[in-house]
């Protein structure tokens, strides 16, 4: 006598597993390789079937049948605890983004739901909601796309629902990212002509012509020690990295010594006679005033720039000193040209606007491109293709302008 089948409303046979509730839906039970039962549910026999697939495929795979259970956040301790490698500073920094951003909602869904429009429309929701810059989202990112990455490598995924998630955002808001922009030769003369010849900012005018002619990053200048520069040989040892970061909220924040994240970081770069003149400078400025580096950071000391208290510089300050700067500096331009409609003012920038200044003056000298990546210590030479393309793209209307201007004046010329 054969085995009687269940069979739905409509006289379909029923698999095994698969049951018609008496509400019309239908449900697929099964177990999983531990033994745990586990249920899926459908309106329809169709739609039950499709699901029934998913679940075959998942086991063909050895995609775990518990991860229906497992939330993003799950997902996110586990890679807290299996993350090695990574300097403090960076697991720090990785650890507050996630906690701050992500934990909160969207670390709840359950990582069997998630699918790649998910991922993008929360990325929207920081851009357009939380009106998150572009970079910040970028780091958000990459510590998302590393947890998940652990769920495909642990089975519990089949692909990264975050894979290109970021590309598609920077695609679609491209017109709205901030670029930074590099300082005119024009305005690079008026930042630095009143840095030297105003007292009150007189005490950060090295450090600031440090950065525009040599190209440093913020926590390669500040870091820098006497015994890193050679005023001999007029070069600069570019080893290591001054940071400042959180430690969680136990430890507080502090200051410690990256070495480099690439190899490329690490460099040797020819001291300008500007440059060295403005080292000379410090060190006379520091003598009169009798002010020493009284302090160490992971071994570090002696370091070059350093505030009135003998500590080393903040990024923070330097930012800070520079608004000011330039909010007086514009001030006196306003107030010497009061008749004057078109002034040229100073435009906002930042400690890095300054290296990308560095970086379009070599590109407006012709320097060789891989002359410019080893200076300015990019791995990637697209990084400095990016920079170099931008450059030569401004410089490229402002020779049009002159060029166009130059037809002018030779027609208004030959009129007279």
């Amino acid at each position: 006598m054969g085995i009687k089948r269940r069979k739905d409303n409509k006289n379909r046979v029923l698999k095994e597993g698969e049951y018609q509730r008496s509400n019309g839906t239908f449900e697929y039970k099964w177990r999983d390789e531990i033994g745990k039962r586990h249920s899926i549910y459908a309106k329809t026999l169709e739609e039950l079937r499709n699901k029934e697939n998913d679940v075959l495929r998942d086991v063909l795979d050895g995609i775990k049948s518990y991860k229906n259970d497992l939330t993003i956040n799950d997902l996110f301790n586990l890679w807290l605890q299996l993350k090695k490698g990574l300097k403090d500073n960076t697991f720090q920094n990785y650890k507050y983004m996630y906690t701050q951003f992500v934990e909160p909602n969207f670390g709840c869904r359950k990582i069997v739901d998630l699918k790649r429009t998910d991922i993008r429309a929360f990325y929207n929701y920081l851009f357009d909601v939380r009106h998150l810059k572009t970079l910040t989202i970028d780091n958000i990112h990459t510590v998302l796309h590393q947890v998940l990455e652990l769920g495909v490598e642990d089975d519990y995924l089949r692909y990264n629902p975050s894979d290109n998630a970021l590309k598609e955002l920077k695609k679609a808001h491209n017109n709205d990212s901030d670029k930074r922009k590099a300082l005119t030769l024009q305005e690079q003369e008026i930042f630095e002509k009143f840095l030297n010849e105003h007292g009150k900012y007189n005490m950060w005018y090295p450090i600031f012509i440090v950065m525009l002619w040599t190209g440093l990053r913020v926590g390669e200048i500040t870091g820098l020690r006497w015994c890193d520069i050679d005023l001999e040989k007029e070069t600069i040892n570019i080893n290591h990295t001054l940071v400042y970061y959180s430690r969680g909220k136990e430890n507080g924040c502090s200051f410690a010594i990256n070495t480099p994240k690439t190899k490329a970081g690490i460099r040797i770069i020819p001291m300008l006679p500007k440059v060295k003149e403005a080292f000379l400078i410090e060190k006379h400025n520091q003598k009169e005033l009798g002010i020493k580096c009284n302090v160490i950071v992971d071994g570090y000391t002696d370091f070059i720039f350093i505030n009135r208290f003998g500590g080393v510089q903040h990024q923070g300050t330097l930012n800070k000193a520079l608004k000011r700067i330039i909010r007086d500096c514009n001030y006196e331009i306003m107030d010497s040209n009061i008749n004057d409609k078109v002034l040229k003012l100073l435009p906002n920038f930042s400690n890095h606007s300054l290296r990308h200044t560095f970086t379009t003056r070599m590109c407006e000298a012709g320097i060789n491109i891989k002359v410019m990546q080893d200076i300015l210590g990019h791995a990637d030479a697209e990084t400095t293709m990016n920079i170099y393309a931008e450059a030569t793209d401004q410089l490229k209307h402002s020779e049009m302008i002159n060029f166009q201007n130059y037809f002018t004046t030779q027609k208004v010329a030959q009129i007279n």
